[in-house]
């Protein structure tokens, strides 16, 4: 599934050179380290927001396993491209990829985890996407979010601020919320 929208995206440049940097970012800080934080569990449906080329999709495939599900998200194009190709090379059929800078038409209440890592800075209408994660996490899920552009304090009061989540932990840096009922 692929929504199509008009949006400002970066250059093509710009995320090859996102892409090249963080194959060198996963070696010294591979993606599962931060996916374990996460909490998520086999069979879980988790949506990577935000997702680049791929490298938290694919750590967070091999945990939900073939019973789960996970929807890699992005406002660049060449970005879910990659995803594909990386889904189809690895023979992966429990990915899934959306086009969209905000709104993603994923039906309300059905994902378990929202992974948000590297790209929380980057959001220009935040109340929007923190909205649409309300929208989308189950009662009792998670919102998992990490933001070296950010410090622990600003990415909290952000989140926090806007009464939908609570802060449940936060473990290494990784701040995960809990949605508010």
């Amino acid at each position: 599934m692929t929504k199509k929208k008009e949006f400002s995206k970066k250059s093509n440049i710009d995320f090859r050179f996102m892409s090249f940097f963080f194959r060198i970012r996963d070696r010294f800080h591979p993606p599962q380290n931060k996916i374990e934080k996460a909490k998520i569990k086999a069979g879980d449906i988790v949506l990577d927001y935000g997702c680049g080329p791929g490298s938290y999709t694919l750590a967070a495939v091999d945990v939900v396993g073939s019973s789960g599900k996970v929807i890699a998200v992005d406002i660049n194009p060449l970005a879910i491209k990659k995803v594909k190709e990386k889904a189809t090379k690895k023979a992966l059929n429990n990915i899934e990829t959306i086009i969209t800078d905000c709104e993603t038409d994923i039906n309300a209440e059905s994902i378990d985890v929202i992974i948000c890592y590297d790209v929380l800075h980057d959001i220009e209408e935040k109340d929007c996407i923190l909205n649409e994660f309300y929208r989308l996490l189950k009662r009792n899920s998670r919102l998992s979010v990490d933001d070296h552009h950010m410090k622990e304090e600003e990415i909290i009061s952000l989140i926090s601020d806007t009464e939908l989540f609570e802060l449940e932990e936060i473990n290494r840096k990784i701040c995960n919320f809990k949605k508010k009922s």
